[in-house]
């Protein structure tokens, strides 16, 4: 259901796929204009699906923070209501465990989506802060 890739691995099209659905979501849907291309994605690793024609369904990177701290971001859906995120996120936490070796994963999440992040065993870590100018709070998963 998920492919994951490292940055080596991706296509040309699927990293301009991959590009395209982030800014879609996080600039233009939630008006907020940030430097998407944060020289990041170069060390995570990409977990996403897809639909027939190419066009990117939902998505999230991973990549070490730390030692023993994986970061999650860049979490995303097109198909709300259907599940999709809720096994995304599960993937993503299997892959920061088993394929990363994570002790810790790290993300932080928009204030409106704690409960989503709650489900798969996240704790908020953190006071709210403004991040380009929206609400969010560090959220932690302890994996041993």
């Amino acid at each position: 259901m998920f492919t994951v890739k490292t940055f080596e691995e991706l296509t040309a099209e699927e990293l301009y796929e991959i590009l395209r659905t982030r800014i879609e979501i996080f600039v233009v849907e939630q008006n907020c204009p940030y430097q998407e291309a944060d020289g990041i994605d170069q060390r995570s690793l990409h977990v996403f699906s897809t639909r027939e024609d190419g066009r990117v369904t939902s998505y999230l990177r991973l990549f070490e923070r730390d030692a023993d701290t994986v970061q999650m971001g860049r979490v995303l859906t097109l198909e709300h209501g259907t599940g999709l995120g809720g096994k995304l996120l599960h993937e993503g936490v299997r892959l920061a465990e088993e394929r990363m070796n994570a002790k810790k994963i790290y993300i932080e999440a928009q204030c409106y989506a704690t409960g989503f992040y709650a489900r798969e065993g996240f704790v908020i870590t953190s006071d709210e802060f403004l991040e380009d100018g929206i609400p969010h709070v560090v959220m932690e998963r302890i994996t041993e």
